[in-house]
């Protein structure tokens, strides 16, 4: 289906404003929704309106907080307001820590869980009453090659989290298939350069632990990991990618897409141990009798 309407949270910047971009492109009915967008994010609210009008294409902004309850169900219901309907969600909003595990807080923890998963678990909240009355939608998940591919040290907060956010994905998809609601799991790997997520990425809020550990037998270690994940990646690796995979999903037709997604340049290993996990989930769902779940249908 063309013209769709479609929903891309934590599109600010990064992984999601090109997906926004790139969705409205394709001629989508797109809204990038981000949080504080009177406040700090003002001026980018007016540069993706003056991008969008030079552009002639329909992306608008909208205020979404993941973090609240309040602002998910009011982004959402902005949304079906002025367009009408929603046909697709881009769970996308995400936060990346860099630093020792046990030197970020407990706080800092629920924060990285509360912003990868609960913020995701809010807008499905917010938008999958309407999805299932409407009988048909797409969820899109932007997850992590972390989470079954090469685990580089100093990310276990934000590794644990999109893990987390996996397996959300994955119980998801069979809860939401007899609704005719899909699912697709983008898994982006490692890309150092052509976003924010490395560069913004937060620190343990222990600086005094995390100081032990570059003074004692780990001293260079953070940075040999930053080094080295970075000359994995191939000089052309190009983050854009992920958007334009979306932009291929969403226009794939209903019942065709596909479950996993992969765009990992640097081959870290997770499509592989991806195919051996979902291939098991398929086959447990037929052993228990519930193989209908694994195909979405059209809603009642």
């Amino acid at each position: 289906m063309s013209n769709q309407v479609i929903l891309v949270t934590g599109a600010s910047s990064g992984f999601g404003l090109m997906t926004a971009q790139t969705l409205a492109e394709a001629g989508h009915v797109v809204y990038a929704s981000m949080r504080e967008t009177a406040g700090r994010n003002a001026a980018q609210v007016a540069a993706i309106a003056a991008w969008a009008a030079e552009r002639q294409v329909d992306l608008r902004t909208v205020e979404l907080d993941v973090q609240s309850d309040a602002s998910a169900h009011a982004g959402v219901a902005a949304v079906l307001a002025e367009a009408g309907r929603l046909d697709v969600v881009v769970h996308n909003a995400g936060h990346m820590v860099f630093g020792p595990a046990e030197a970020f807080t407990p706080d800092q923890y629920i924060q990285q869980y509360d912003v990868n998963v609960l913020g995701a678990q809010r807008v499905n909240r917010a938008a999958l009453p309407h999805l299932r009355r409407q009988g048909r939608g797409l969820l899109v998940w932007v997850g992590s090659s972390s989470t079954r591919g090469g685990t580089p040290p100093f990310l276990a907060p934000y590794f644990a989290a999109k893990a987390a956010m996996d397996a959300l994905a994955v119980a998801y998809s069979t809860e939401l298939a007899l609704w005719g609601i899909e699912t697709t799991i983008m898994v982006p790997g490692a890309f150092t350069k052509g976003t924010n997520h490395f560069a913004h990425a937060g620190a343990p809020a222990d600086q005094d632990r995390a100081a032990e550990y570059e003074a004692g037998p780990y001293a260079g270690i953070a940075d040999k990991a930053l080094k080295g994940l970075a000359a994995l990646e191939p000089a052309d690796a190009d983050p854009a990618e992920v958007a334009r995979q979306i932009v291929r999903v969403v226009a794939a037709p209903f019942g065709k897409r596909p479950f996993r997604v992969h765009v990992d340049p640097s081959e870290d290993g997770a499509e592989v141990v991806n195919a051996v996990a979902d291939r098991m989930r398929r086959e447990m769902y037929r052993n228990i009798g519930l193989e209908a779940l694994l195909t979405p249908r059209v809603g009642a």
